[in-house]
């Protein structure tokens, strides 16, 4: 199916569809993806790749690092550097206490 046919069969402009097709339209909306879809006759689908709890772990483990990176670079400037054991206990043990607060916390920017 041409580009101009697809653009026809599903209301999305031409340009559009091939920007899609091209990979080089990442903002690209929902609603237009979702009408070439149709057009091609195949359906939106989400499916989960890994557990909420997985996901809550590698949140609270990626701020959990960033804020261990901070508390690093304010002790280095002091003379007083945190070797690595010592930072990745400082991650582990705010992990679990970003897994056991608030979740509001969890989620929200440093």
């Amino acid at each position: 199916m041409s580009y101009e046919l697809l653009a026809q069969r599903s209301g999305v402009s031409r340009p559009t569809v091939q920007r899609i097709f091209s990979g080089r339209y990442p903002s690209a909306s929902l609603a237009s993806v979702v009408a070439i879809g149709d057009a091609l006759g195949l359906e939106l689908r989400f499916v989960p790749t890994a557990t909420l709890e997985q996901l809550k772990r590698e949140q609270a483990r990626k701020k959990a690092e960033k804020l261990a990176a901070m508390v690093q670079g304010t002790c280095g400037l002091e003379g007083q550097g945190v070797d690595r054991a010592g930072f990745d206990a400082m991650v582990d043990q705010t992990t679990v206490e970003l897994l056991a607060g608030s979740k509001r916390r969890l989620w929200s920017e440093i």
